[in-house]
């Protein structure tokens, strides 16, 4: 059971997306600060129970039900190559926190360390993906920007949910 923190519907305003916009929804995997475009963001989700799917990819964490609708859930950790978080204490709001999405019809919610907030970084802070970015995190990345004193990598969802099995 999934219980919905903050619901969005931005169905209308993806269609219309307008390039100059660029807020950006920031989480933590690891130490690395991480975003996505806020025009992509359908929901931030506390996940109590995630159901596992049996002889799926590693990155698959199972499914959660989101008012009616079964979502797929995929742990950007081990799709960065990360170990596994250790379980934390049930009743942690800090621990199973989501992002869903929707790409072509279908839900998906980007397991995730921690929730930050929206940034609207200059789009004079943008550089494309560093040289000394981990190659495993570059497939997945559109580039960073610099914000104070850390850098926020831009998650490329489509390349992130292009799971296939090993």
């Amino acid at each position: 059971m999934a219980q919905d923190l903050v619901t969005t519907d931005n169905s209308e305003l993806v269609e219309a997306e307008d390039q100059s916009v660029k807020d950006f929804v920031t989480f933590m995997v690891g130490n690395q600060l991480f975003g996505i475009s806020i025009l992509l963001v359908q929901d931030i989700l506390h996940l109590e129970k995630i159901a596992p799917i049996p002889l799926a990819p590693p990155e698959i964490k199972g499914s959660v039900n989101i008012r009616g609708r079964i979502v797929t859930v995929v742990s950007v950790r081990i799709c960065l190559g990360l170990t596994e978080q250790e379980e934390k204490v049930e009743g942690d709001r800090g621990s199973n926190m989501g992002v869903t999405i929707e790409q072509n019809g279908n839900l998906y919610t980007l397991l995730v360390d921690s929730i930050g907030d929206v940034v609207s970084p200059s789009p004079n802070s943008y550089e494309s993906n560093p040289g000394t970015l981990d190659p495993v995190w570059r497939q997945f990345a559109n580039g960073v920007y610099r914000l104070e004193g850390r850098l926020m990598v831009a998650l490329d969802v489509d390349r992130v949910l292009a799971i296939k099995p090993k």
